[in-house]
């Protein structure tokens, strides 16, 4: 596990509370910057994972 990984499931976890709140208060601009940040950290968090997998295929 690398730090795009680590750092990309905060985003994930941040976008979802912004979501959230911004259905929970009618806040379409502060749902849709939720949705985004989710979106931004599952991309940053695949990232991490071909990392790891192109470390992995190196170190064989």
């Amino acid at each position: 596990m690398n730090k795009d990984r680590i750092e990309g499931s905060v985003e994930q976890a941040k976008g979802k509370i912004k979501e959230t709140a911004g259905k929970l208060t009618g806040d379409a601009k502060l749902e849709t910057e939720g949705k985004t940040q989710k979106t931004a950290g599952k991309v940053r968090n695949a990232i991490g994972g071909m990392k790891d997998a192109v470390k992995d295929a190196v170190e064989d």
